[in-house]
């Protein structure tokens, strides 16, 4: 099975290809005159060349084929591709902002000086922030409690403690020993029950056994449970998945459920293979069938955005992943934003509509580049709330 780059995809590309095309053709200009012009074109066909095998690796790496080899120019590309776009942006409005005045107009020295500081200050802050998202808070592992309200909850499920783990993509970004730390800060949360929401790994040739095996360690009252994200699909690890972290005690449910009780109360935890937000207008069809009449009813979807058909089927919450919380998010004008906003509204934490739940989490690894910014690596522990 072939990877296909989405429209979407392509357009960004493109517009990542114009401003890497307006990158070169600055450093041109900049550097012939200061430079002698031998050393000035060496420099700019490094420059290009990096820029070019940096796409090449993205447009290769979508093939399976292919990405195995071009997996760290992509990675590369990306670490110089996400930064050096909007650092050009803004060197672009800063450009705007000191000619708006005309050729003519008088300008302090010290004026110049400031301003051509904060110019360079600005330009350089998106590589500051990947450089804090790669070296900082990466690994900054955090545990958020939340309070996950039900309707008409069973007395004996309230307060029932449930661990969610999501998006762990174990890598080379993401070593064993790394995520092990996650497995034993879970732990110390003492949870009743545990479940995954999707994504082990990144890519061909990712640790899935070493992945299955620190997800074997979770100790809760209950085997862990769980659903099956896009990149077991993507390298098409989806049986072996499941048949592999059978052997080790854990439940992947494809179109299946299992009902835990505790006390009287009866917990219906179903899963769901990752569904495409191609198939908006069409989620969940057939899913109906798994809820259960009288049960409390969770359905674990690594997609969020099957949440919007979730409520009508008789699901009372649903637990995602899949968004990393928008992975690098900034916040303008009190408004936060990210890649993922443009997916779907359900990018991070807990949504409430229609009578029914839904908490996003931002899981644990990276995909794209190895940074987290605005959007920290996330342990979840829910307690069932009676709501209404």
């Amino acid at each position: 099975m072939h990877s296909v780059m989405q429209p979407s995809e392509m357009v960004v590309l493109i517009f990542l290809l114009v401003l890497q095309m307006g990158i070169v053709r600055e450093a041109w200009n900049g550097l012939r005159g200061r430079l002698s012009s031998i050393t000035a074109l060496l420099f700019w066909i490094m420059l290009a060349t990096v820029g070019f095998l940096g796409l090449c690796g993205i447009i290769l790496g979508v093939s399976r084929e292919f990405e195995p080899r071009f997996h760290d120019i992509r990675t590369a590309a990306y670490l110089w591709l996400l930064p050096s776009s909007p650092a050009y942006l803004i060197y672009l409005l800063y450009q705007r902002i000191t000619t708006s005045a005309g050729p003519h107009a008088p300008v302090r020295p010290d004026r110049r000086k400031l301003l051509q500081a904060a110019g360079m200050a600005a330009v350089a802050t998106p590589f500051a922030i990947e450089g804090w998202g790669i070296f900082v808070t990466r690994l900054n592992f955090r545990v958020e409690e939340v309070d996950l309200p039900i309707a008409g909850l069973h007395p004996d499920l309230e307060g029932l403690r449930l661990l969610q783990i999501s998006d762990v993509h174990m890598s080379r970004f993401l070593s064993e020993r790394d995520f092990a730390r996650v497995v034993d800060a879970s732990n110390e949360l003492r949870p009743q029950v545990a479940l995954m929401t999707g994504d082990l790994i990144s890519t061909w040739g990712d640790p899935i056994d070493a992945c299955i095996r620190q997800l074997s360690r979770i100790k809760a009252d209950a085997p862990l449970l769980g659903c099956l994200g896009n990149h077991e699909i993507y390298t098409q690890v989806e049986q072996y998945t499941e048949q592999q972290a059978a052997k080790m005690g854990i439940t992947f449910l494809r179109g299946a459920r299992r009902e835990l009780k505790f006390g009287k109360g009866v917990l219906n935890v179903a899963g769901i293979d990752y569904q495409p937000f191609t198939l908006q207008g069409k989620y969940l069809r057939g899913a109906e069938s798994l809820v259960v009449p009288g049960a409390t009813n969770i359905l674990l979807s690594h997609n969020p955005d099957v949440f919007q058909e979730a409520p009508r089927q008789g699901w009372q919450a649903m637990l995602a992943g899949h968004t990393h919380g928008g992975q690098v998010t900034v916040e303008i004008l009190n408004r936060t934003v990210n890649v993922a906003r443009f997916l779907t509204k359900y990018v991070t934490g807990l949504y409430v509509e229609r009578g029914a739940s839904c908490y996003v989490t931002r899981g644990i690894g990276t995909i794209g580049i190895p940074a987290r910014v605005g959007a920290t690596p996330e342990i979840t522990l829910l307690r069932l709330r009676r709501s209404g």
